[in-house]
């Protein structure tokens, strides 16, 4: 039996060190250009990022998600969740380390479901970090559901035409190429109806209509797009994967990129703890520290619990992708997972802007982009409740319904079979 809580020391020196490097080198970047983070590179922001990546890749931590043929180190979910606990820091970091998301789970689809030809054009130039990339799914109308979407392809000699709108098209706007979701056969059943297509950003008819931001950021400079795919053009070999499997093939992605959300997730509860357990023994306030105040104590305790549970729960789930291979043996794991996530987030997030007061709701403390990011976790890659569903579903499917009036847990039922069982041992005034 096998059973260890325990980092192998040489992958400990790694994370180690990747701990020093995020802090003292990559987290300034956030503070100086916090919103290029997904913009092609300047050639004198490539002077500060370029070298930054080789040390990386010297510490053979790039692209730690990948297979080694496709140029990682095929270290498995469980390593990749003790790294993100720390690249989750900083919005720079996965750029640097070159496991930023949408790209990590736009390569991951590449690999198993593209050609050798879409490798070559779209996957090398990904995995090397030179380009950035969308995943065009979600839709104005029916936001992530699969059911209700109106953008479609169809046939035309030797071509495919795309049309419709797409709604929250991350990172658009600097993507070097988009992979979009659309209806390919309306009369084929659920989940076999839609095919998946790689869209060069230059494609005649891909139009921006406008950038979304999140919460304060300003109107028409976020980073998700409303795209119009009007009338796109696009040769049968743009087709990502066969016609009408474009649902399994999201599914793929989508598994990954769960899982991925709550490592990072993790870095970020743990950032915000940090801070909390910081403020309360520095500031002194009606007679005693902040630290000595019971309810401030009832915020920590229940904080580091909550983090210890849910950091538990994330590697568990990590080393059973590893265990199995197979995202859809541990769907109901990643899927409670997803919903457990924003409210740990929000929680502890929450309790560390309370113990700051004026100061961790100001634009000085990251408290206000924490909690509102908290409640974009609940959103992102499928809504919270949604993935109850699933998790419901999943459970009850282990179990069956008694099979008479009375429940089995019945104690009188129970009670009458455990007297049959031992009849012989009872006396008569017991029986």
């Amino acid at each position: 039996m096998s059973w260890d809580f325990e980092t192998e020391p040489d992958f400990q020196e790694k994370l180690d060190w990747a701990d020093a490097f995020v802090r003292e080198e990559v987290e300034p970047l956030d503070l100086l250009w916090p919103d290029l983070v997904f913009t092609p590179p300047s050639e004198k922001l490539r002077a500060v990022i370029d070298p930054l990546k080789q040390q990386v890749r010297d510490h053979g931590l790039w692209a730690t998600h990948l297979e080694p043929e496709l140029g990682g180190q095929g270290y498995g979910q469980v390593r990749l969740c003790l790294l993100n606990e720390i690249l989750g820091r900083s919005s720079w970091a996965p750029v640097i380390f070159g496991c930023q998301a949408p790209d990590t789970g736009n390569a991951e689809i590449i690999a198993k479901f593209g050609t050798d030809e879409q490798k070559e054009k779209y996957l090398q130039p990904l995995l090397d970090g030179e380009v950035f990339s969308t995943f065009s799914m979600t839709e104005p109308e029916g936001g992530s559901d699969p059911t209700q979407f109106k953008c479609r392809a169809w046939a035309d000699g030797d071509e495919w035409v795309i049309d419709g709108y797409k709604f929250f098209s991350s990172n658009a706007k600097s993507a070097e190429f988009l992979i979009v979701m659309v209806v390919t056969d309306e009369n084929a059943p659920r989940g076999k109806n839609m095919s998946m297509f790689i869209v060069p950003a230059d494609t005649p008819g891909l139009i921006i209509e406008r950038n979304v931001g999140l919460g304060s950021e300003p109107i028409g400079e976020g980073s998700h797009a409303l795209v119009h795919y009007d009338h796109v053009r696009l040769p049968a070999s743009a087709m990502l994967g066969d016609p009408g499997q474009a649902f399994a093939i999201a599914q793929t992605r989508l598994g990954g990129g769960r899982i991925h959300h709550a490592m990072r997730t993790i870095a970020q509860c743990q950032y915000a703890l940090d801070m909390m357990c910081e403020r309360a023994l520095s500031r002194y306030t009606k007679g005693s520290l902040l630290a000595d105040k019971q309810f401030v104590q009832g915020y920590i305790s229940d904080s580091y619990a909550q983090l210890a549970q849910f950091r538990l729960y994330v590697l568990n789930t990590a080393w059973k992708i590893d265990k199995y291979n197979d995202y859809k043996k541990v769907r109901k794991d990643i899927s409670a997972i997803k919903t457990i996530m924003p409210q740990v987030y929000q929680d502890i997030a929450g309790r560390a802007l309370q113990v700051h007061g004026a100061l961790g709701a100001s634009n000085e403390m990251p408290f206000g982009r924490m909690v509102h990011g908290a409640h974009v976790m609940a959103l992102v890659d499928g809504a919270t409740e949604v993935h109850k569903v699933t998790v419901a579903k999943a459970v009850l499917r282990d179990y069956e319904p008694s099979d008479d009036l009375w429940p089995t847990q019945h104690i009188p039922k129970k009670l009458a079979a455990a007297r049959a069982k031992y009849a012989a041992h009872l006396d008569s005034e017991e029986k």
